[in-house]
């Protein structure tokens, strides 16, 4: 019989994966690796309260991550989102995409 490997049980569970302050696609191959990683879990919670640049390819990321769990009857959420993360996503319509909660007022 086999046993379960780290990512087996860490997929059981759930994952979270907080998105690196330069979510931009020079420097968003950890995040693919990661969000990849994470597609079995039945519950994923993206942290984007560290975002402080981020550009179209690394939100194009996010809607092709969500999409494939939707696929799969997987479900993601947000612990939380920055102001830049909000407004280029917003700026791009892709806000209500992606299910960001609603921006805070300053």
């Amino acid at each position: 019989m086999g046993t379960k490997s780290k990512g087996d049980a860490a997929s059981a569970m759930g994952a979270a994966i907080g998105l690196p302050p330069d979510s931009r696609i020079a420097d968003v191959g950890d995040l693919y690796r990661q969000l990849s990683s994470s597609l079995d879990a039945p519950q994923i919670t993206l942290d984007g309260s560290k975002v402080d640049r981020v550009d179209t390819a690394a939100l194009q990321l996010l809607v092709v991550y969500q999409r494939e769990l939707e696929k799969r009857g997987h479900a993601m959420q947000w612990a939380g989102v920055s102001a830049p993360l909000y407004d280029a996503a917003s700026q791009l319509g892709l806000a209500q995409t992606l299910a960001l909660p609603a921006k805070k007022p300053a």
